[in-house]
């Protein structure tokens, strides 16, 4: 039995007066009824288009159907025969412009909610199964190091492990899941649904080593020629942020989204226990406009701020933040002041900020990418008063590891030069990520941690 509803089943989530005062989880998720009904909302379209928009080729109709017959854990072991981390991708994937942007309902209504499902599922198993013993895969004898325990890390050190390998992860922090963890706020993913990923990954057999700065405490050359492993996996992300160069930057009150967030996500600035310091300020303008922004904005009107803009120099039309996270924003009150950028940043004669001036903008014509590009409104100088600007204009590669690698290829973006199994120019490393692409998703990073997972089986097997 098909539902012919048009419309996603909702999923109930706290009051925007109420979240954006604390960081508990938005969204508490579907019911067991709720699932159900949304699941039988699927056509079981027999090309699949859905699956084409996963970066992952999970088997999109086959998990829903199962949902739709009250085969919970059926369909949660379905998705995670190719993906790693079913729980975070369902509640941090762009899923309107992926598997959801395929479906054919959205032609004529709202798509089948399939990030949704995939949470539910998720979380059912681990509600219903996550206390089970993990055994730990047999060794085949050959060993790999994973640069990086994020999405790409993970992914990539899940798949390995699960084929016998033995894998060590070398991560820079005193904690591991990469952006998942100092990125992505509490109210958006919780840091335990992480350690659990983690811990699954830990008890397979799986070695995480912190506070490791590869490329400063030991090389890739080091791991090879001195640690013995055969093959490297590079999955570092693009974590270095990028500024405007405007007058003012260097003003007390002025910093990057990834400082803001590290303090409040990964050193729980926003728990009184925790004597992480952070400025606490009554306006916060964020610039730029992508989930980045949107987390550090809805981050500061739950850390006290009365007032919060985004500032965006572009409409409402070309905002590349998700849809869901642009909609919560608005109503918990984030003001966006749109065809709005930034020219200067005023201080007080003490350099503590005082306010960002911008200069009104209107759309040209398109530009490389598609976008209508920006033009200045002349005369159009304002300022708007805040006491704290935070910077959300993109991130780029650190290249520490480039850098400290013998003859390590870079492409033509700055990234590492990986070809499209993964390898790098180096044999027996690899690379995939954000460290190669860019700053991107959550799930194409985990999409390119297997793919070199499989690169590398396919290299030690020769």
């Amino acid at each position: 039995m098909i539902n012919l509803t048009r419309e996603k089943c909702p999923m109930p989530e706290q009051a925007p007066d109420v979240r954006n005062k604390n960081f508990l989880e938005v969204s508490s998720g579907y019911t067991e009824e709720m699932a159900i009904s949304e699941a039988m909302r699927c056509l079981k379209c027999r090309k699949k288009p859905c699956m084409s928009g996963c970066p992952v080729m999970v088997k999109i109709p086959d998990f829903i159907a199962k949902i739709a017959e009250g085969e919970f854990e059926e369909a949660y072991q379905i998705i995670s025969e190719t993906s790693s981390l079913p729980a975070i991708c369902g509640r941090v994937c762009p899923q309107e412009n992926q598997c959801e942007g395929k479906c054919v309902h959205g032609t004529k209504g709202e798509p089948v909610a399939i990030g949704r499902l995939e949470r539910f599922a998720a979380d059912w198993h681990a509600a219903n199964y996550g206390d089970e013993e993990i055994k730990p895969a047999e060794s085949n004898g050959h060993k790999v190091a994973v640069i990086g325990a994020g999405p790409a890390g993970l992914a990539c050190a899940g798949d390995l492990i699960n084929k016998g390998y033995e894998v060590t992860v070398y991560e820079s922090l005193h904690k591991t899941g990469g952006v998942l963890v100092y990125g992505i706020p509490q109210f958006r993913l919780p840091k335990e649904i992480v350690a659990a990923e983690v811990a699954k990954l830990s008890a397979k057999g799986v070695k995480f080593v912190t506070n490791a700065i590869v490329g400063r405490a030991i090389t890739v050359d080091e791991l090879m020629k001195e640690e013995g492993f055969e093959s490297v996996f590079i999955g570092t992300g693009a974590g270095l942020p990028s500024f405007m160069k405007i007058p003012g930057e260097n003003l007390l009150g002025v910093c990057s989204a990834n400082e803001y967030l590290t303090r409040i996500n990964l050193m729980k600035a926003y728990l009184p226990e925790y004597d992480t310091p952070i400025q606490k300020v009554d306006k916060i303008a964020v610039v730029g406009g992508g989930n980045v922004a949107m987390d550090a904005a809805r981050c500061a009107k739950r850390m006290g701020a009365s007032e919060v803009y985004i500032i965006y120099r572009r409409s409402m039309d070309e905002l590349p933040a998700r849809a869901e996270e642009v909609h919560h924003a608005m109503e918990e009150g984030i003001v966006f002041k749109l065809l709005t950028n930034p020219v200067a940043i005023k201080g007080d004669e003490k350099g503590h900020v005082t306010g960002i001036e911008c200069v009104t903008m209107e759309l040209g014509e398109p530009d490389a990418s598609g976008r209508r590009r920006p033009v200045t409104v002349e005369g159009s100088n304002h300022v708007i008063p805040v006491d704290m600007v935070i910077m959300s204009i993109g991130t780029k590669l650190n290249t520490l590891i480039l850098d400290t690698t013998e003859e390590l290829a870079a492409n033509d973006r700055g990234g590492i030069g990986a070809d499209s199994a993964a390898a790098t120019n180096r044999p027996g490393i690899f690379a995939g990520g954000d460290a190669v692409t860019g700053a991107a998703t959550v799930i194409k990073a985990m999409g390119a941690g297997k793919t070199a997972a499989a690169g590398i089986d396919a290299y030690l097997s020769k």
